[in-house]
């Protein structure tokens, strides 16, 4: 059989594998035979660099001549050579495209994974996962304490490098991937050899455990190290958390029980999912209004400022188009609520009947998808204030 019969005789699981098997073959190869274009100038560069600074909170990591140097001031990292390769933590236009193209590559595989084990076209699947958002944007929040304790004088970090590097950014998503992968395999395990009734309450168990855990850690971390010592203000405020769930559960319940009273045919096809959308997405813009622009009624110690591009623009935006008698009164923030919840509005419209009835499987992965790009780092920033860090 000719290369060309094989590849058109190739499932697409299958093809999704060689696929994925050739590009790290070239990732590979291509570290070893042309290290520094491969590897300095972008692998390390853009992926590995950024995550490696992080961990040791540099400025900026820098690679020339074989060697890697920290650097822990801006102007140092300004007067490094042209030819060093400098890394700085964060993401970068070309790290960003390809986290994207990552994540679509692999949601295909986790699609193939799922139909072969034939899970994910019922919505328990959905609802089962919904902790596990939570716990990943508690686990963000684990990193940012860390972080906080390494540069607050006379306290050491919990968790030091290499470790640490489990939970920067990007690579704390492939551990909360894994650790969730790993939960739901073990789950269908016990489920299929009758062990459990059912695999979804096992996973809804699992990642609430797990989020209370972390919660918990962070909560002793804060309290332990932190709170109390010179040149942080980092403590305990629970009425933040308190405060985002009840408003993001309000919200979304107004939001969505008039679709069901006005619109019925937008809501017919998620359901309740859509009702948990909402709220996710909710959640991520209260938590940050609250933090920008209602700290000090809340009692916070100090104003949050946003860390993602398109909130920080939608601040921008507003501030630059409406008075400053009006920005002092309701503040500049609210606007990146009302995006999330009109993007919110609008995933649970496109999602109609048809596409659950065609390919359910599909559909709920990518609500699961959705919401977690909502409901991580809205949790993230929700714990944030409410830890002061």
């Amino acid at each position: 059989m000719s290369i060309e019969d094989r590849t058109a005789t190739l499932s697409p699981a299958r093809a999704w594998l060689v696929a994925f098997l050739a590009a790290l073959a070239a990732l590979v190869g291509g570290s070893l035979v042309l290290r520094d274009l491969v590897y300095d100038r972008f692998l390390w560069q853009y992926f590995w660099g950024p995550v490696y600074a992080d961990a040791h909170n540099a400025v900026c990591a820098v690679k020339q001549g074989g060697a890697t140097e920290l650097l822990y001031s801006t102007n140092a990292c300004s007067a490094v050579a042209s030819n060093a390769v400098v890394a700085r933590p964060g993401y970068t236009v070309v790290s960003e495209i390809g986290y994207a193209v990552t994540l679509v590559f692999m949601l295909a595989g986790v699609l193939f994974m799922l139909r072969a084990l034939d899970l994910g076209n019922d919505r328990e699947f959905f609802f089962a996962l919904v902790p596990f958002m939570f716990f990943g944007g508690a686990l963000r929040v684990v990193e940012d304490a860390n972080d906080a304790a390494a540069t607050t004088e006379g306290v050491q970090q919990a968790i030091s490098y290499p470790l640490n590097s489990l939970i920067i950014s990007p690579v704390i998503y492939f551990v909360v991937f894994g650790i969730t992968l790993g939960t739901l395999l073990v789950a269908v395990f016990l489920d299929r050899r009758g062990v459990v009734d059912s695999y979804a309450p096992v996973v809804f168990v699992a990642g609430t455990v797990y989020l209370v855990a972390t919660v918990g850690y962070i909560y002793l971390l804060v309290t332990d190290r932190l709170a109390g010592q010179p040149g942080t203000e980092a403590g305990f405020y629970p009425q933040m958390t308190l405060v985002v769930l009840v408003l993001s559960a309000l919200i979304a319940g107004v939001v969505y029980g008039a679709l069901d009273r006005y619109k019925p045919q937008m809501v017919a096809g998620v359901g309740l999912i859509g009702l948990v959308v909402l709220f996710g997405h909710a959640l991520d813009g209260v938590a940050n209004v609250l933090a920008a622009d209602w700290w000090q009624v809340l009692g916070l110690p100090f104003q949050y400022y946003p860390k993602h591009p398109v909130n920080a623009f939608i601040i921008s935006f507003t501030e630059s188009t409406l008075p400053a008698d009006v920005n002092a009164a309701i503040g500049d923030a609210w606007p990146f609520l009302l995006v999330k919840i009109v993007a919110a509005v609008a995933v649970v419209w496109l999602f109609d009947e048809e596409i659950f009835e065609e390919s359910p499987r599909y559909a709920i992965l990518l609500l699961v998808a959705i919401l977690a790009v909502g409901l991580g780092p809205g949790t993230r920033d929700m714990l944030r204030a409410t830890f002061a860090i």
